[in-house]
């Protein structure tokens, strides 16, 4: 089923190479460079899956997330880090942000696929979700 996938990277590179695979796989993507691009993206029109980077410039990952939760308590839709830094206590900010789910770098497309159709299964996307 084809997902709107919101991809926030600030590496041009990343973002090309995951965009061409994911609307291989029949997915409408939107791209965002930093934090504040996602929210205005998500605000445009809620995702049904969000991946985002950590590091990144004006807003990272880590506040991305924080203002979602603060702001979007009922948000419905996924959201994947993908993120290098594998030691749990790089993580403990996310422990109150439901549905939020860590991968390591370098993500394989496949397994990414693979959990978006797990963390989404048949739902309509979230449209009825923006701030």
């Amino acid at each position: 089923m084809k997902k709107r996938i919101l991809l926030v990277d600030d590496e041009p590179m990343v973002l090309r190479i995951m965009r061409v695979a994911l609307a291989k796989e029949g997915h409408q993507i939107d791209l965002a460079a930093d934090g504040v691009q996602a929210l205005a993206q998500i605000e445009a029109a809620c995702p049904d899956v969000m991946v985002t980077d950590i590091d990144m410039p004006n807003m990272t990952g880590r506040e991305l997330c924080l203002h979602l939760q603060e702001n979007m308590p009922n948000r419905k839709f996924p959201i994947f880090i993908s993120t290098s830094l594998a030691a749990l206590h790089h993580r403990d900010w996310s422990k109150a942000i439901g549905n939020l789910h860590f991968l390591e770098k370098p993500i394989s497309i496949r397994q990414l696929t693979r959990l978006i159709d797990q963390y989404t299964g048949a739902n309509s996307p979230s449209e009825d979700l923006a701030p």
